[in-house]
């Protein structure tokens, strides 16, 4: 195999910190990695940052708050608070469930890690992990150069499925105890909606949601005629003038390591999509009868995929103890959000039950932390693992794969990273994690 060498924006022949994917987590990772002087080169395998939240079409921000504050700050914090600076139809004080803009999103996510100093590279995918004979990693990564040889002394994996710790022989788990994985979503928006309908004769999507026994997606799925819409997953956000984002759908059995997997689900999910629109034209026709299909998402919603075993594996009693650790690096207060499988799927929409009586909510004020061992794949010196596929039992990955807490992570990582690269020789278990927490609340995170 012919590769080429990728020199550091300095000359040299080593990166500092190499962050593969530009998801909200491995952006974080990456700014702030950067901002505490690190030479930090960050690997998108698409043409933007940001994930699910702007590629993925992803219409809402999950809560950044606990029901009394928002406990997701820091660089979280800050991204947030520059997205509803350029939306005026939200109320600045919003912080649960705020509207997100694709192209806004992109834009913050690359002003943000230009502004810190990291090296972006687009349309590079990760293609092979090697061991030196020191036992160190190196990156083969793919892209229009061809074949190219990277080096780090740290390197954080934020691929969403644990890529490069499954490649560097990191041991992982997938799925449940039968391999099921939580079905995917195929993100899209609606045009031309009448914005005051949707508003007032559908509350600005509730009257839609499937907590409402009345809502129309229950019409939808009785009448028969439209084949590709199978269950009552049904999110709906105003995310510009007469736009809705549709976090709708659900495609079973995607498994985002499987190419194959991927693409017959993209297909399937963009015919999906224009079978919504027509659906809702039927039975909605107030507001949707002059919509047309905008834009289905580049990439497929994925909720899970790998979860890597890691120094310390964040359990459900942690989740229901609302527990505190010595090493945390962040709280989360996000609900217990496992998607039914689909024999479950096609009980919900018969009435027998609901996805909300399947999950599990704190009360106000309510969180519980997250241990910088979460972030440490067992068996890997130099690598940290952020975003959905860290350590934790599945039913918890159904909590902490969203993106607030995603980002919260990712900021961790990046100022362990710089310190484990310029301290300890790339060694992420020799980082000083009362010093981290201090780093951290420095830069405003909510650790109390």
């Amino acid at each position: 195999m012919k590769t080429r060498a990728l020199p550091c924006n300095d000359g040299g022949e080593l990166w500092d910190v190499i962050v593969v994917g530009g998801g909200p987590a491995g952006c974080a990772a990456a700014i702030a990695a950067a901002r505490e002087g690190a030479r930090t080169l960050l690997l998108e395998s698409t043409g933007a940052l940001g994930g699910n939240g702007t590629g993925g079409l992803v219409p809402t921000w999950c809560p950044f708050s606990d029901k009394e504050k928002i406990i997701y700050r820091g660089l979280a914090e800050e991204v947030l608070n520059r997205c509803k600076a350029g939306e005026p139809h939200v109320d600045p004080k919003t912080l649960d469930w705020v509207p997100i803009d694709a192209e806004l999103l992109k834009r913050i996510y690359d002003d943000l890690a230009t502004e810190a100093g990291v090296h972006l590279l687009f349309q590079t995918s990760l293609a092979a992990v090697t061991r030196e004979a020191d036992g160190s990693l190196a990156l083969v990564v793919n892209n229009k150069a061809g074949l190219t040889a990277l080096h780090a002394k740290v390197y954080i994996d934020g691929t969403g499925d644990a890529d490069l710790c499954a490649w560097a022989g990191a041991e992982f788990h997938k799925g449940d105890d039968d391999g099921e994985l939580m079905p995917a979503t195929h993100c899209f928006l609606l045009g031309n909606v009448d914005e005051y309908a949707y508003r007032t004769l559908y509350g600005g999507g509730w009257v839609l949601h499937p907590n409402n026994p009345g809502s129309p997606i229950y019409q939808i799925l009785a009448s028969g005629k439209y084949p590709l819409i199978t269950d009552a997953h049904f999110c709906t956000t105003l995310v510009g003038p007469g736009l809705v984002g549709f976090n709708a759908g659900h495609l079973w059995e995607v498994d985002n390591t499987d190419p194959e997997s991927v693409s017959r689900a993209l297909v399937l999910g963009r015919a999906m999509a224009a079978q919504i629109r027509d659906a809702l034209a039927e039975f909605c026709p107030r507001a949707f009868a002059n919509a047309f299909l905008v834009e289905t998402a580049g990439m497929m919603g994925i909720r899970e995929s790998r979860r890597v075993v890691g120094d310390y594996v964040l359990s459900f009693d942690d989740y229901l103890e609302r527990r505190s650790f010595e090493d945390e690096i962040c709280r989360n207060a996000y609900y217990i959000d496992v998607h039914s499988a689909k024999a479950q799927a096609a009980r919900d929409t018969q009435g027998s039950a609901s996805h909300e009586t399947r999950t599990f909510r704190y009360g106000p004020g309510e969180s519980h932390g997250l241990p910088y061992r979460c972030l440490l794949p067992r068996g890997l010196r130099n690598v940290l693992v952020v975003g959905r596929s860290i350590s934790c039992e599945r039913i918890v990955q159904g909590s902490v794969r969203v993106m607030p807490v995603c980002l919260a992570m990712g900021e961790a990582a990046g100022i362990a990273a710089q310190r484990a690269a310029s301290e300890h020789e790339g060694d992420v278990r020799a980082v000083n994690v009362a010093a981290l927490r201090e780093r951290l609340r420095a830069r405003g995170a909510y650790l109390p």
